[in-house]
């Protein structure tokens, strides 16, 4: 009986391991050329901030290999990001022979329309939001008080907040296509609507890792985007029966 079992999934745990492997290589590639241009990658993260006060004109490290492991972070996650399309195919090309034509034509929608919103929301987030913070946060400085922010945990910061923007901006999508999958209806998002409130205060908490003034400014616009959300959901979203 076991002996049939592992017969039986043989195929698919060679088309898995064959998957992986290429996401794998994929993102060691990506993260490798990342990493050649990892320098002029974090002069780039580094405008808004220099932007954002005359008084800083360069950042310090405090730890010997803080500069190399922030680096290395930096090369990581831009090769992540780079490797999405390919990851996105290899989990497509697995799954989709178990999918019927109109789930691989949903799943077609629902890939393209969620990296779009994931793309758009973190480019909005380091052009429009990451500024304004940035801006704030430095209004405190002063002749007697000195900005001196630290290489590795600005590029987090950075990473963090147009990592939290992305994620936010997949609300509304995801609501719509519950809605048009007919899974929940607009009603029972305005019904809940103070339950999702808290939900989106607790959760842009987590995504700013307890950062009280980013907190504040991804939940304003959560919240706006889960109102777009209701909106879009009774315009386009299945009639119950």
């Amino acid at each position: 009986m076991l002996a049939r079992s592992l017969e039986f999934f043989a195929p698919h745990h060679q088309e898995l391991r064959k998957r992986l492997i290429t996401i794998f290589l994929t993102i060691i590639v990506c993260t490798a050329i990342a990493y050649g241009f990892s320098e002029h990658i974090a002069r780039l993260f580094l405008i808004p901030l220099f932007h954002a006060s005359p008084l800083i004109s360069k950042l310090v490290y405090t730890n010997l290999p803080e500069a190399f492991l922030s680096y290395i972070k930096l090369s990581l996650l831009v090769g992540l990001v780079a490797s999405f399309p390919v990851i996105l195919h290899q989990i497509w090309t697995f799954i989709a022979p178990g999918l019927t034509g109109s789930e691989k034509k949903l799943a077609t929608v629902v890939v393209f329309w969620a990296t779009l919103l994931f793309i758009s929301g973190a480019a909005f987030a380091f052009l429009a939001v990451l500024p304004k913070m940035l801006h704030y946060f430095m209004s405190y400085a002063s002749p007697n008080l000195e900005p001196l922010p630290r290489f590795g945990e600005y590029l987090t910061f950075v990473a963090r907040t147009s990592l939290a923007f992305g994620l936010s901006f997949e609300i509304p999508f995801l609501m719509v296509m519950a809605g048009k999958a007919g899974f929940i209806q607009a009603s029972s998002f305005r019904k809940k609507r103070i339950s999702f409130y808290a939900a989106i205060v607790v959760l842009s908490f987590l995504l700013t890792a307890g950062d009280f003034m980013a907190t504040i400014m991804l939940t304003i616009p959560l919240i706006g985007l889960y109102e777009a959300g209701i909106f879009l959901t009774a315009l386009f979203g299945s009639k119950a029966k």
